[in-house]
């Protein structure tokens, strides 16, 4: 573990999507997914699970998930300046892993979606992974458009189980950017008290 505190790693963890390709010890990635593990779930169920994706040809497939995902909404201008969405765009089959979290259910839905209780027991663990990936200097941050563009295509890629739900696709590597803090409006413009509105 690292001595950076609590709160620098939360006014930290900027969404870092450009990655370099250099290798993160497995041991590294283990411990982001025992930092995630370590967050709440419903009943104490511990029903997360995570793969962590580091073979070429996988890391390849939800690549082109995640194209195919993005090309259905967003056409990229030719003289925009380069921005990180693109890139991870491009190039997110270059990165050195990627880890995908999910839960266990007991009962299948049509969606994930159709119930936010589950959805309580994994978005706490994966905000457990980008704090510990702040604190050891990697650079991460959650999409789940490979997923859910072609969810049926993406749970084959994967090998999903008939009982498992996915949350978020995690690309993980060394930052090409630099941390800083991030930028975020006031808390006094964004909250309410009692009621909305007052």
């Amino acid at each position: 573990m690292t001595d950076m505190g609590l709160f620098d790693a939360m006014y930290h963890c900027r969404a870092m999507r450009r990655l370099k390709p250099d290798p993160v010890p497995r041991e590294l990635l283990l411990k982001l997914v025992d930092a995630a593990h370590q967050g709440p779930s419903a009943s104490n169920k511990q029903n997360d699970r995570w793969l962590v994706i580091t073979r070429a040809d996988i890391k390849q497939k939800v690549a082109d998930l995640n194209r195919a995902a993005i090309d259905r909404y967003v056409t990229f201008a030719p003289d925009a300046p380069p921005s990180a969405f693109k890139w991870q765009y491009d190039n997110l089959q270059s990165v050195p892993a990627i880890i995908v979290g999910g839960l266990v259910l007991e009962q299948h839905g049509d969606s994930f979606h159709d119930g936010y209780a589950a959805g309580g027991s994994i978005w706490p663990k994966v905000q457990n992974l980008l704090l510990a990936a702040r604190a050891l200097q990697l650079g991460a941050c959650p999409t789940n458009l490979p997923l859910f563009g072609d969810q049926a295509a993406a749970y084959e890629a994967l090998n999903v189980p008939a009982n498992m739900e996915l949350a978020c696709v995690i690309p993980v590597g060394y930052p090409m950017g630099r941390f800083g803090p991030v930028t975020r409006r006031p808390a006094e413009e964004i909250v309410s008290w009692d009621q909305f509105g007052d």
